[in-house]
């Protein structure tokens, strides 16, 4: 069992990542392949990654799949700590934590309750059922959608929840993440989440937010690596010219429809020779000519 503390010194630091859910030719989950993704990926140094998170495509999955993905990553991982996402009404995030817990995973990543709008008391009283339910497991919140937490909510969640031991942001607003950030301090560790965070890598570490998740790990890890490397290390150069080579043009496909921020890196790990199949609905697969797109841009980063 991996301690709220420990999972928190785990996710304070490096490179971490969201591995894309196998589907096969009929849409069923793929564990085979799945399993050969997460050991394909895990020398290349990420800190932890999250199965069954957003990119990959938690709100599609069935209770039993999500079992079945949970299961699969904590048994292939290598070594690598395995969060997973759990979220939607509260019984049901509950139910998925539980579920998280039972299958082995190191901590859990609370996503948005979906849809209806809530006041901050009211959210705050979500995140903390979840966290009560599995209180020897580490949380990490994640800020996004209908779920936005402010500083005050987080600071009285804290008090009440040890082991709420992280943030995620994946809104984006500078003035409320100073506030928390400066509120909180290190009671918790702080993540990037926004899509393809690397363009607000070098953003949030000015706001002493160091630590960010990476979609485009799940293609080129090696070019991810070497992103996050440039960034701790202040190389500008580096990262200036991945973001204009690549990230940037990249941003162009992405951006061409909702929903594509996880179809565009499963046409990429398609692209290199990886293919986890396509995404389910609502969510739509890139078309031929943006898949060809892609293709020219990886292609110009070398071998990976």
């Amino acid at each position: 069992m991996t301690t709220p503390q420990e999972l928190k010194a785990i996710v304070s630091e490096g490179l971490l990542s969201f591995p894309i859910t196998d589907f096969d030719k009929n849409g069923d989950f793929n564990a085979k392949t799945y399993a050969a993704r997460l050991e394909w990926l895990a020398p290349y140094g990420a800190t932890a990654l999250f199965a069954a998170g957003g990119t990959g495509e938690f709100f599609s999955l069935a209770p039993q799949e999500y079992s079945d993905v949970v299961r699969t990553a904590v048994q292939h991982s290598k070594g690598v700590p395995i969060l997973a996402g759990a979220g939607g009404p509260t019984r049901t995030a509950i139910a998925y934590a539980q579920e998280a817990e039972r299958q082995g995973a190191k901590g859990v990543l609370l996503m948005p309750h979906y849809l209806t709008e809530a006041a901050q008391d009211g959210i705050a009283a979500h995140v903390e059922q979840v966290c009560k339910a599995v209180p020897n497991m580490g949380i990490i919140v994640y800020n996004r959608a209908q779920s936005r937490l402010n500083a005050d909510s987080l600071v009285r969640l804290a008090d009440k929840c040890p082991n709420l031991v992280g943030f995620k942001d994946g809104i984006g607003e500078i003035e409320a993440m100073v506030s928390i950030r400066r509120k909180l301090g290190d009671r918790f560790s702080y993540l990037g989440g926004l899509p393809t965070a690397e363009v607000y890598a070098a953003a949030y570490r000015a706001l002493g937010v160091p630590v960010y998740s990476s979609a485009v790990f799940n293609f080129i890890p090696k070019t991810a690596m070497a992103f996050y490397r440039a960034i701790a290390a202040g190389d500008s150069e580096t990262t200036n010219r991945l973001i204009d080579d690549f990230f940037l043009p990249y941003l162009d496909i992405r951006n061409r429809k909702a929903g594509y921020a996880v179809s565009i890196v499963k046409a990429g790990a398609k692209l290199v020779g990886h293919d986890a199949g396509p995404v389910r609905a609502p969510l739509t697969d890139l078309t031929e000519e943006e898949v060809a797109m892609l293709d020219v841009l990886i292609r110009k980063l070398g071998p990976q």
